[in-house]
């Protein structure tokens, strides 16, 4: 009699692993949130005394531990984006903690009155493209931009003509005519604007001439008109660039790049305010 061949039991198979965009949907939320306190006592240990010292020279105000954009960087890398964090760490006032809150922010989640005092409270001129940034990356960054340039502060006139700048660089949807009018606006006034929104306002111009062809030839003989922009520094070994130098650079390098202009270049990379 034939022996009956006995079969194998069926193996039960293993959900299979997620991958692809399957995995970076689920990422997120398999991303351990980190309290305020940790990250505010991560910070702490992660400040240098050389660096508080550097940073108050520029104009930075206490609370501050002195932490590198390095290390900011790199808590970014384990944070992720967090939304909500982002937004207690900039109500602790701290200046670290505010630098790392523009890099895990979500841009999309936040509302114009968010953005109004964030501007309002970023008053260290070496930050304020980073606020800039988050409003470029936004649905309210043209009307942020008009609405801080129009202000009766400094540090939102400053930040409104960083965010120009920002969006000059960034966003393709603006049209061409409003960038226009921004730069007839700024050649008319940046004789007698304040020292922090000349500087503003030279980037601005700098921006705005690495749009495309068009805008660099617009922004280059405003540029020229305007002459050298005087910048006090303070403390610093800050330097105030000449606009038809860098513009000129700019394309030269992006060029080379096989870009076919600066602000199509700073688009193929990273966000400035997570890159730096």
């Amino acid at each position: 009699m034939a022996t009956k061949k006995t079969q194998p039991a069926a193996r039960t198979k293993a959900a299979p692993r997620p991958t692809g965009r399957a995995a970076a949907r689920r990422a997120p939320a398999e991303r351990a949130r980190r309290p305020l306190a940790d990250v505010m006592a991560a910070l702490e240990r992660a400040g240098s005394a050389q660096t508080k010292k550097t940073y108050l020279r520029h104009g930075a105000a206490e609370p501050l531990f002195g932490v590198s954009f390095a290390t900011l960087k790199a808590l970014h890398k384990q944070i992720g984006v967090d939304h909500e964090l982002a937004l207690a760490l900039w109500a602790t006032g701290n200046f670290d903690a505010r630098n790392l809150a523009v890099k895990v922010v979500d841009p999309a989640r936040m509302r114009p009155a968010e953005l109004d005092r964030w501007a309002r409270e970023s008053t260290v001129r070496m930050c304020h493209g980073y606020v800039a940034a988050v409003a470029c990356e936004g649905p309210h960054g043209v009307s942020r931009a008009e609405a801080w340039i129009a202000a009766p502060d400094v540090p939102r006139r400053a930040m409104g003509w960083a965010l120009v700048g920002a969006l000059a660089m960034r966003d393709e949807t603006v049209p061409a005519a409003w960038f226009d009018a921004r730069l007839a606006q700024l050649e008319g006034s940046i004789a007698t604007a304040s020292n922090g929104e000349r500087l503003a306002m030279n980037h601005a111009l700098i921006g705005i001439g690495c749009r495309d062809a068009a805008s660099r030839k617009a922004a280059t003989a405003a540029a020229r008109r305007i002459g050298p922009v005087e910048v006090d520094h303070g403390d610093t070994e800050c330097k105030t660039p000449d606009a038809v130098e860098t513009i000129t650079k700019a394309w030269t390098h992006s060029l080379s790049k096989g870009f076919p202009s600066p602000a199509a270049h700073e688009r193929s990379r990273e966000s400035m305010r997570t890159r730096c």
